[in-house]
């Protein structure tokens, strides 16, 4: 068992296709608004396969494949049915929002109108807090593709995050945004591929077509139900909330697809194509990990179970292209959070750091120079995944119960009916959801809806709670700001 050369070609050529497309890329960037926001041309089409694949990583093979094989079809309750419901029912708010933003302000970075809807105090505290938090959410990407290649390949958990993160590494650094989006586009249909490539051969294993309904019936009867404590429907209502505030903006990555397209129709479009692509795919992608358990009962570690399904399912020689699968997986998503985390850093906090950076003449060169320095630093969380709770806990508990709170004053602050609540119940709103989470981890609540959903839901009270609060008027640049958000552009 293990890979053999037609395997390795297999890699070696995803790989290599990477590393040129990043390179044709270099050339098309000849700025910062080219590196960061593709100059405002993408396509709706490709802005809406990023913005799906730029949406999830290798972690779905690890962390969701072991919630799959444990627990069943909640798996696509709780993470693909939310998501793709939060993304299509505010097709036409947020992205139009986000275009809107960078046709009136010209903002390259999902932060940079913070300084002008609150403060700079308040664009500090959210960028500084959501670089750090990336930092941890990147990190258990790569550290999730470590896990699948040490099982399938015999290979070092480092050795798997660092091959992964140079590679990535290099098409980010030189290609920018446009080398993300063209490699997203390629390792869309490389995920397609392998993924349907795992599930007939999954569907043939198990008897055929009617096995898509009759393995439920060979399954424990809570396999088939769409809650499965400690996924309940507490915890799948407030997990909604977090994808909700995740995929609109949150996750500004996400916001950037936006800010990159030509219009708000495009935009919307793209927002509708990712959407539809999250209801529809996962129910192929997951069919493999909901069997796992009649083909390989009895699994002591349950995150490994995808990687030993591809042993035991796939022939020699294809294994190689469902690996370069779950690598287009990771590195969609990590690429993608690396260009705008570096967008951030670069427009939002390095000018406020020191002032060489306010009328930066090498802007394009601090970008490549940011990009490179936070990707490292990613890839050293992933080297200390263990540390931090495994790769579950590092996406679910870490980054699902700290996005909401650093998320909501980002994305409510583009609502009008939240204009009084202003840099104080940002601010503030922030710190009881930090505080909130830390209280969570001190207190055992044997509750992983609490322990998820209550940071956020504490954020959202003070924030909306002060802005009730507030008897003053909303300043007339936050009014000037949100009167043009409202009004429809070419």
């Amino acid at each position: 068992m293990g890979l053999n050369l037609l395997d390795y070609i297999s890699i070696a050529v995803f790989f290599i296709a990477m590393i040129v497309v990043g390179v044709i890329s270099y050339y098309k960037s000849k700025n910062a608004d080219d590196y960061f926001v593709a100059g405002g041309n993408i396509p709706w089409w490709l802005a809406g396969v990023s913005h799906h694949v730029s949406g999830h990583s290798g972690a779905v093979f690890v962390a969701y494949a072991a919630v799959a094989y444990t627990h069943g079809f909640t798996m696509f309750v709780w993470w693909a049915l939310p998501v793709g419901l939060a993304i299509i029912l505010t097709a036409g708010i947020f992205p139009a929002y986000w275009v809107r933003l960078r046709k009136n302000f010209m903002v390259q970075s999902p932060l940079e109108y913070l300084k002008v809807r609150y403060n700079l105090t308040t664009q500090q505290v959210i960028a500084w807090s959501g670089v750090l938090l990336k930092v941890f959410d990147v990190g258990a990407k790569w550290a999730a593709i470590g896990v699948l290649l040490h099982v399938v390949a015999g290979m070092s958990m480092t050795t798997g995050i660092l091959l992964s993160g140079v590679v990535t590494l290099v098409y980010v650094t030189f290609g920018g945004l446009w080398g993300v989006i063209v490699t997203d586009f390629i390792q869309f249909i490389v995920q397609i591929l392998g993924g349907i490539v795992m599930f007939v051969l999954v569907v043939n294993r198990m008897g055929g077509m009617d096995s898509i309904t009759e393995i439920w019936k060979r399954l424990p009867p809570e396999h088939s139900q769409w809650f499965n404590a400690p996924y309940t429907p507490a915890f799948v209502l407030l997990i909604f909330f977090v994808y909700f505030l995740s995929y609109n903006g949150g996750s500004w990555s996400l916001a950037t697809r936006y800010i990159s397209s030509p219009s708000e129709k495009e935009a919307s479009r793209a927002a509708w194509l990712s959407g539809v692509l999250y209801l529809v795919w996962p129910l192929i992608l997951f069919f493999p990990m909901w069997a796992a358990p009649l083909i390989l009962p009895d699994l002591q570690t349950p995150s490994e179970s995808y990687g030993w399904l591809m042993l035991e399912i796939l022939p020699q020689g294809m294994i190689g292209l469902v690996i370069a699968s779950l690598f287009a997986a990771t590195m969609g998503m990590t690429s993608s959070d690396v260009n705008t985390i570096a967008a951030v850093i670069t427009r939002d906090i390095l000018p406020v750091v020191s002032n060489k950076f306010q009328n930066d003449k090498h802007a394009l060169r601090t970008a490549r120079i940011v990009t490179f320095l936070f990707t490292l630093a990613t890839m050293a969380v992933a080297l200390n995944y263990d540390r931090f709770g495994g790769v579950l806990g590092l996406i679910l508990v870490w980054f699902g119960a700290l996005l909401g709170p650093t998320s909501m004053p980002l994305l409510f602050g583009l609502l009008p009916v939240f204009k009084k609540c202003g840099p104080i119940a940002a601010i503030i709103s922030i710190v009881a959801g930090v505080v909130t989470f830390v209280i969570t981890k001190i207190i055992n609540t044997n509750s992983l809806a609490i322990e998820v959903g209550l940071p956020t839901v504490v954020s959202a009270i003070v924030f909306v709670g002060i802005g009730l609060l507030n008897n003053k008027k909303a300043p007339e640049r936050v009014e000037n700001m949100l009167a043009a958000l409202r009004t429809k552009s070419n």
